[in-house]
């Protein structure tokens, strides 16, 4: 009798010890409760005057302040919207309207703006602020996709300025410039030495060709590879562009791209001769001797219109000024910003309508914006065999500078 009472009095000793033990837990489940309540259900949000969209329709209302804002007029900002909304599935939330979501976007990569001061101007969350980022910048991939490709495929067209009597007795087989760029970005330490550019930086190498069509100057992207480490040579590059993607706009019998001296000069790719002045800012430093002899006559010609593919980076780069340093998102996420620049830059001149910088560039042939940095093309282009005939691009230069020179004395 006295073993059975010993061995209920321990069980019963044993379930107050779990009471406990719930009692505890119960407690903290309380406490938390309590901690949820108080930061969450219980939380002061900022009530701000205006939501995110009314301030976007209050700088809608003022044109010039909407343009410093978010670098493109009012009527490019709404067919963009339009045309991002039609086609290529940019949406609204119960809370987020889809223009408010492209606002935040452009003044994200215009300013540039980080997402603290995104989330201060709308009144948005930073993770509402990261999440439209990414869904308009889907967005832009895809319009890129569609809008970074020649306006005629077949080259069959000659832009007004080739026909220049400067330029069409001579380069009437130019279709349009190759250069690279470099944009600083953000990069793991341990693969900063493979991003660092000869300027220094950190950065991705792009390759772009502008292509002269339609307008006075078009200054349009047409092929774009970014995402090549800074270091990588621009000749590099474009061989592995050529062999890897098939989008890449070949160049026609008889048809050539302009490059400077940092490629070689072979079959579609029209080099200026080395060692003879180049850069029409050279030039510009030798006001009072014009060009002399025929290095020099045909360089300058060269130059002057193979330029347009600078001035392109320079209304790139001066319209969109997160190309200045993209900030340490992803690798990937970086090199997908360049692109949705270029897309965006594409769009802005095909939709003809008025744009500021643009203006300036279609009034002086010679005007060339502010170039964030100022890059100097390398003096020497990997060593690349030509063939010797009648139609390799070595006497086809020499054929251009014969007629360059006898047309200038």
């Amino acid at each position: 009798m006295d073993s059975r009472m010993e061995e209920v009095a321990k069980k019963g000793q044993e379930g107050l010890k779990v009471l406990a033990e719930l009692g505890k837990q119960v407690a903290i489940m309380g406490n938390l409760g309590n901690l949820y309540v108080e930061r969450y259900l219980n939380k002061i949000y900022r009530l701000p005057q205006q939501t995110g969209l009314q301030r976007v329709m209050e700088c809608y209302g003022r044109p010039q302040y909407f343009y410093k804002m978010f670098r493109m007029s009012t009527d490019v900002f709404m067919a963009l919207h339009d045309l991002l909304v039609s086609t290529y599935g940019l949406t609204s939330t119960t809370n987020v309207s889809s223009i408010e979501s492209l606002a935040m976007f452009l003044w994200i990569v215009g300013g540039p703006q980080s997402f603290a001061q995104v989330e201060n101007r709308f009144v948005r969350s930073l993770w509402t602020v990261h999440t439209k980022l990414q869904e308009v910048l889907l967005c832009l991939r895809k319009l890129a996709k569609d809008i970074i490709k020649p306006t005629d495929p077949t080259f069959s067209y000659e832009h007004e300025r080739i026909k220049d009597e400067r330029f069409w007795l001579h380069f009437k087989g130019a279709i349009g410039a190759i250069d690279g760029s470099h944009v600083p970005v953000s990069v793991p330490a341990d693969d900063s030495v493979n991003h660092r550019c000869r300027h220094g930086f950190t950065s991705q190498n792009v390759l772009a060709i502008c292509v002269l069509a339609i307008c006075d100057v078009d200054m349009r992207f047409t092929f774009v590879v970014a995402g090549w480490p800074g270091c990588a040579h621009d000749t590099r590059i474009l061989n592995h562009a050529l062999s890897h993607f098939s989008s890449f706009p070949v160049p026609p019998k008889g048809k050539y791209y302009l490059v400077d001296s940092g490629y070689p000069n072979r079959t579609g790719y029209l080099a200026p001769f080395k060692g003879s002045t180049y850069h029409l800012s050279e030039f510009r430093l030798c006001r009072d001797r014009p060009p002399q002899g025929k290095y020099e006559v045909f360089n300058f010609l060269h130059s002057s219109l193979r330029d347009v593919v600078e001035r392109t980076f320079g209304v790139l780069k001066q319209k969109w000024h997160i190309l200045k340093g993209v900030p340490s998102f992803s690798p990937l996420t970086q090199k997908h910003i360049i692109i949705a620049c270029m897309a965006l830059h594409n769009f802005i001149r095909d939709s003809k309508l008025r744009d500021k910088i643009f203006d300036k560039c279609d009034a002086d042939d010679e005007y060339v914006p502010p170039m964030l940095r100022r890059e100097v093309a390398p003096t020497q282009a990997d060593p690349v065999e030509e063939e010797e005939n009648e139609d390799s691009m070595k006497n086809i230069r020499s054929r251009i500078a014969d007629a360059c020179l006898a047309m200038a004395t």
